[in-house]
């Protein structure tokens, strides 16, 4: 198979790569070259930019396209355009849904409206995506694969989120987590995932699927450790910002409930599979040694221990 990746040096894009390449296929890698340059010296790299410098695959044929890393549909219609292919994956996300207040949302359920025009993704990540998912739709008809991604993790998972409780069950001292124990979250492993997308895209599998892991309760990946659960309510007084400062926690909105427990059936039966959940937390325990902690996300340790102080405190007046 002759495929081309739109990035594949960061983190889903390294990882298809490297699964694409594993299995034996014919790999162009399009990036600007400026993330991790070195990688894949076997696969073939073109330099420009999506978003205005295309002019490297002019004249160039593909079998697949696999797309992880666009965020505004004007940027995928150049894309979809300038690039001659039988099959295009696109990696959209979970965050397309304008709802998710029950469990189990499933690919039907309506997504988030925003203008075809806009183009700020801080504000309206979800809409935009799904905007791009249209284009492709458009462009491909009868052969593109949209894949809504949920939270995506393992190694070379630069946002730190659930790194930060991989490491953290590691380390000395109580850990503070975001009650109730039972709350279901779901993820997918990285490396399940490139695995999965390489063999779809080469069985030319079609349609919009939710791209994650079978949904468990929280308490799994903080196993044998010291933990103290907080209540939500009282975490937010406190002023905890959910997903940056205790990561895979979205607060008490009630239209999150299911964002962490999406219907992923469809996936599973077109072949999505999920290794253990202790082998992605050894396995990111590994990767992650030698880095800061807490990176990108998470608390520190002085905001965690003053936590801690605050609710025991609050736990004796009571």
């Amino acid at each position: 198979m002759r495929l081309l990746i739109l990035g594949g040096t960061r983190f889903l894009g390294r990882h298809v790569a490297d699964a694409a390449l594993s299995a034996g296929h014919e790999v162009t890698l399009f990036t600007r070259g400026v993330t991790n340059p070195g990688l894949f010296p076997e696969a073939e790299h073109l330099h420009g930019d999506r978003d205005g410098d295309l002019g490297a695959l002019a004249g160039r044929a593909w079998d697949v396209v696999i797309d992880p890393s666009a965020y505004v549909p004007r940027v995928v219609a150049a894309s979809t355009q300038a690039i001659a292919a039988e099959h295009y994956v696109f990696i959209s996300s979970i965050s397309v849904y304008a709802r998710m207040p029950e469990i189990g949302t499933r690919e039907d359920a309506a997504v988030e409206q925003v203008p075809r025009d806009s183009e700020n993704v801080a504000e309206h990540y979800g809409g935009l995506k799904a905007l791009c998912e249209q284009v492709v739709a458009e462009r491909f008809p009868d052969s593109h694969l949209n894949l809504r991604a949920g939270l995506i993790v393992g190694p070379h998972d630069y946002t730190g989120r659930f790194t930060y409780w991989a490491r953290r069950t590691t380390m000395p001292g109580p850990v503070l987590a975001p009650a109730p124990a039972d709350r279901p979250v779901q993820l997918i492993d990285v490396r399940d995932l490139a695995d999965w997308i390489v063999r779809a895209a080469q069985e030319r599998v079609t349609g919009t699927m939710n791209a994650i892991g079978e949904p468990f309760a929280f308490a799994r990946i903080l196993d044998g450790a010291d933990v103290t659960w907080a209540p939500p309510e009282w975490l937010l007084e406190q002023g905890v910002e959910p997903w940056v400062e205790l990561p895979i926690w979205l607060g008490t909105d009630p239209e999150f409930h299911g964002f962490l427990a999406a219907d992923s059936s469809r996936a599973r039966a077109a072949g999505l599979r999920a290794r253990p959940l202790a082998d992605t937390i050894a396995d990111t325990r590994a990767w992650a040694k030698e880095l800061p902690f807490p990176g990108e996300a998470g608390l520190t340790g002085q905001r965690e221990r003053a936590l801690l102080a605050a609710l025991a405190a609050r736990a004796a007046g009571s």
